[in-house]
């Protein structure tokens, strides 16, 4: 078996950790619809994506690197990827970031430092979903690189800011986890119970997941449940 047939894609840590209903219903029962929000996001990404690869001052832009890690079981594209080459050496002398057929890591990048840009078309979340998702690309380059992936950043459109990420030891466990429990859940071939929360009015998949309406059933039959029970005590 192809050891990249196993493989999940990166974005879909950012589902799991929002939803994992939603993750499920991606990933698992193939659905998806777009809103405003995810247009908006698709556009960003793609305009970040046909952006040319480029030197600036010495370091790298390399844009829609390609990613992948067979320890963790996850493929994707790094938006960016700024590539500073050691002390000494030119920028001129990098090569193209390309997958090893064997999955055996480069010697190609030691001693670059690396640096993974992720672009998002709203403001900071409140949960790690944005940062795990960071975090999972530079442990793809890190594995095909054979290099420490010590920081990173993302580019929040609202505003129009770079935020910093450290890949401290317990933002890596996070990840590490979220990558497992995302195996497990595509594993199991089950599609979790909806989550109904704020978050609902955001999601793409509202109208497949109806939470509101799964909520009313489950109430429902809760109350059915209690009433049959003090029907069948009284009797």
């Amino acid at each position: 078996m192809d050891p990249d047939d196993a493989l999940l894609p990166i974005s879909a840590l950012q589902h799991l950790i929002f939803c994992r209903r939603q993750c499920a219903l991606i990933h698992l029962e193939g659905q998806w619809a777009e809103n405003r929000l995810t247009a908006e996001g698709r556009v960003l990404h793609r305009r970040v994506h046909e952006g040319p690869s480029e030197t600036r001052g010495g370091v790298r832009l390399a844009r829609r690197v390609p990613l992948r890690s067979l320890r963790l079981g996850l493929f994707g594209v790094a938006d960016l990827v700024e590539m500073h080459p050691p002390p000494g050496q030119q920028a001129g002398a990098w090569r193209e970031v390309a997958l090893n057929a064997t999955g055996s890591p480069s010697p190609t990048f030691t001693g670059w430092r690396m640096v993974p840009v992720e672009s998002k078309r709203g403001r900071a979340k409140r949960s790690d979903c944005d940062r795990i998702q960071l975090c999972a690309q530079a442990l793809c380059l890190e594995e095909m690189l054979a290099v420490v992936v010590e920081e990173g950043a993302i580019f929040y459109g609202k505003p129009k800011r770079r935020e910093a990420v450290i890949f401290d030891a317990g933002l890596r466990r996070v990840t590490e986890a979220a990558a497992r429990e995302l195996h497990a859940l595509v594993t199991s071939g089950r599609t979790p119970p909806p989550e109904t929360g704020p978050k609902c009015r955001s999601c793409s998949l509202r109208q497949t997941c109806l939470p509101e309406a799964s909520a009313d059933a489950k109430a429902w039959l809760s109350r059915e449940v209690s009433v049959a029970f003090q029907e069948g005590g009284s009797a």
